[in-house]
């Protein structure tokens, strides 16, 4: 199983659809979903189809800016435990050191990090906002959902954000220009490197009114205790390990158990103990490679076949049909 998503990431997303003139329960078929996705804020779903909806949704719909608007029904509250550790810390700066280490509680496969300013302006830094592309393909309307949400809980936990310089995305825009300047209220750019919010370095020792360290203290022992780390999961290995290692030599447990320095079958039952196993695993990562490479390039699909470890194109063909009910082709096309 891929990385998921807790479901709360989705809040809006049905009254949206409806308002568009969509049926939200038909998007949810139609990538897997369950049923009850949109019923609470504390389920998990897969990243890859959650994102996956959300482009089809803005692209059936008509609805460019679908990530922005999302992003103003959402809060601080829809990252569960880490919302409380987060508003309850002293600074920018403390806010920012919670999410970065916790995030993982949200998501896996998304990451928050100050980092130096990109563009290298004196006294600015960058708060970045990444999806692991390893884990799965890159998504412009979930992309605009994070940013625009880590942009509208700053807005409302400063009382408004000062010593904002710009708003970077790595994608071409969506939208007409002005619907992300009238959103961010400052300079927004298109084909950066990284997602990030360009601030003033000052703006890190702004303090919060709610600021508690007793209710910090408890909410950071609480995600301690009961989130672990996901690096310290095989599986969460194991898939990482196929993912940099596809195209650049046939998939298989004996190499990836090496890499580990384990038996394979040592490997497998420490897969079988977290509900997975290396077919099923490696399966996911093929999956996922496979949309990314037949959705955002022209690459011939016998070449695409080849990076996934296929030894035909034919085997890619069923692969796809199994995963997504349609032939490689027919997923290209509907791009």
């Amino acid at each position: 199983m891929g990385p998921m998503i807790r479901t709360a990431s989705l809040r809006g997303f049905a009254p949206l659809i409806r308002e568009l003139g969509g049926d939200p329960a038909a998007f949810l078929a139609r990538f897997h979903l369950p049923a009850d996705a949109l019923d609470s804020d504390d389920g998990l779903i897969g990243i890859t189809e959650h994102d996956r909806m959300l482009d089809a949704a803005a692209d059936d719909l008509d609805c460019r800016d679908l990530g922005l608007r999302l992003a103003t029904s959402q809060d601080l509250t829809i990252l569960g435990p880490l919302a409380l550790a987060i508003e309850s810390s002293p600074t920018v700066a403390d806010a920012l050191q919670c999410a970065s280490r916790f995030m993982f509680v949200h998501s896996p496969a998304l990451t928050v990090a100050l980092e130096p300013d990109p563009r290298g302006a004196r006294g600015v830094v960058a708060l970045t906002y990444r999806k692991d592309l390893l884990e799965s393909p890159y998504s412009p309307q979930a992309m605009e959902l994070g940013l625009g949400l880590f942009h509208h809980v700053a807005d409302q936990m400063m009382d408004g954000i000062t010593g904002l310089r710009s708003v970077e995305f790595p994608h071409q825009p969506l939208s007409p220009i002005r619907r992300y300047t009238e959103f961010f209220g400052v300079d927004v750019r298109f084909g950066a490197p990284t997602a990030a919010l360009r601030i003033e370095r000052r703006v890190l020792d702004a303090r919060f009114a709610g600021a508690d360290d007793t209710i910090r203290e408890v909410a950071l022992d609480y995600l301690a205790r009961h989130y672990p780390e996901p690096t310290s999961r095989v599986a969460v290995q194991v898939r990482r390990a196929l993912a940099e290692s596809l195209g650049l030599r046939t998939p298989s447990l004996a190499h990836v158990a090496r890499l580990f320095s384990l038996h394979p079958r040592t490997l497998q039952r420490r897969l079988a103990a977290e509900g997975t196993s290396f077919e099923a695993t490696l399966d996911d990562v093929r999956r996922d490679a496979a949309h990314r490479l037949i959705t955002t390039t022209d690459l011939p699909l016998s070449q695409v076949a080849a990076l996934l470890g296929f030894t035909e194109q034919s085997t890619l063909a069923h692969a796809v049909r199994r995963w997504h009910g349609v032939t490689p082709r027919q997923l290209r096309l509907s791009r």
